[in-house]
C-alpha cells in the first residue's frame, strides 16, 4: 500500500490494515493511534519516532524495522517478529510483547516499564539501560543478552533463560531468581537488594564493587565467585558453596555465613562478623578453611 494512501485513509477514520504490505515503508513521525497492523507487512520499514500508541502489530513481519524513539505503549505484538529490529528509547510502557521474537534486537534505552514479554525470544538483543520496571519476563529467552545499566524492580523473571547475560551496573531489587542458572554472569557494580538467590548456580560469577543488601544466597552455589571490592549487608549466605570464592576487601560484618563450604576461599576479616564471632580486628589473608 502507498504510504499517502495509508494517511489518507486512517485521516478518513480507518483503522482496520491488516495484512497490509508496508515493506520497507517511510513512516517515521506519523501518527497511527489504534490501528490494526495485524499480520502486516512491515520489514525494514522506517517508523522512527512515529506515534503509535495502542496499535495492534500481532503476528506483523517487523525484522529489521526502525522503531527507534517510537511511541508504543499498550501496543500489542503478540507472536511478532522483530528479529534486528532497532528499537532504541522506544516508550513500550505497558505493551503487550508476548511470544514475539526479539533476537538481537537493540532495545537500549527502552521503556518497558509495565511491559508483558512472557517468553519473548530476546537472546542477544541490546537492553542496556532499559526501564524493566515491573515487567513480566518470565519463561522469556534472554541467553547472552546485555542488560548492563537495566533497572529490572519488581519484574518476573520465573524460569527465564539467562546464560551469558551481562548485568554489569544494574539496579536489581524486588526480584526472585532462586534455582536460576546464572554461571559466569556479570554483576560488577551492581546495586541489588531484596534479591532472592536462594539455591541459585552463580559458579564463577563477579559481584566485583557490588553493593549488595538483604540478599539471600541460601544454598546458592557460588564456586569461584568474586566479590572483591563488593559491599555486603544482611546477605544470607547460610549453606552456600564458598569453594574459592574471593572476598577480598569484603566487610562481612553483616553477613550470615553458617554451615557453608569455605574451601580455600580468599577473605579478610577486619572486625566482628556473624561468620566467625570472635575475630575481632583479625586479619586473614588467602585464607583457607
Amino acid at each position: 500500500m502507498d504510504v499517502r494512501h495509508l494517511l489518507r485513509a486512517y485521516e478518513q477514520g480507518q483503522r482496520d490494515f491488516s495484512g497490509v504490505d508496508l515493506g520497507g515503508a517511510d513512516l517515521s513521525c506519523v501518527t497511527l493511534i489504534g490501528v490494526n497492523f495485524q499480520g502486516a507487512n512491515l520489514q525494514g520499514a522506517n517508523l522512527r519516532r512515529s506515534f503509535l500508541t495502542q496499535c495492534d502489530f500481532s503476528y506483523a513481519r517487523l525484522n529489521w524495522c526502525n522503531l527507534s524513539y517510537a511511541k508504543l505503549s499498550n501496543a500489542q505484538f503478540i507472536e511478532a517478529d522483530l528479529t534486528k529490529a532497532n528499537l532504541n528509547g522506544a516508550f513500550l510502557v505497558e505493551a503487550v510483547v508476548t511470544h514475539s521474537k526479539l533476537s538481537g534486537g537493540v532495545l537500549a534505552h527502552t521503556n518497558l516499564r509495565g511491559a508483558n514479554l512472557w517468553k519473548a525470544n530476546l537472546s542477544g538483543a541490546n537492553l542496556s539501560g532499559a526501564n524493566l520496571r515491573q515487567a513480566n519476563l518470565s519463561q522469556s529467552n534472554l541467553n547472552w543478552a546485555n542488560l548492563s545499566g537495566v533497572r529490572l524492580v519488581n519484574a518476573a523473571l520465573y524460569g527465564a533463560s539467562l546464560n551469558g547475560i551481562n548485568l554489569t551496573q544494574s539496579l536489581l531489587k524486588d526480584i526472585d531468581l532462586s534455582g536460576a542458572d546464572l554461571e559466569a554472569v556479570s554483576f560488577q557494580e551492581a546495586t541489588i537488594s531484596r534479591l532472592n538467590l536462594e539455591r541459585a548456580r552463580l559458579i564463577t560469577a563477579s559481584f566485583q564493587d557490588a553493593s549488595l543488601q538483604s540478599v539471600n544466597c541460601r544454598e546458592a552455589d557460588l564456586t569461584g565467585a568474586i566479590f572483591t571490592q563488593a559491599s555486603l549487608e544482611l546477605v544470607d549466605l547460610t549453606g552456600a558453596i564458598l569453594q574459592r570464592v574471593n572476598f577480598e576487601q569484603v566487610d562481612l560484618t553483616e553477613t550470615l555465613v553458617k554451615e557453608t563450604d569455605w574451601h580455600d576461599a580468599k577473605y579478610r576479616v577486619t572486625t566482628q562478623t556473624r561468620a566467625s564471632p570472635t575475630a575481632v580486628h583479625q586479619t586473614l589473608l588467602w585464607a583457607t578453611s
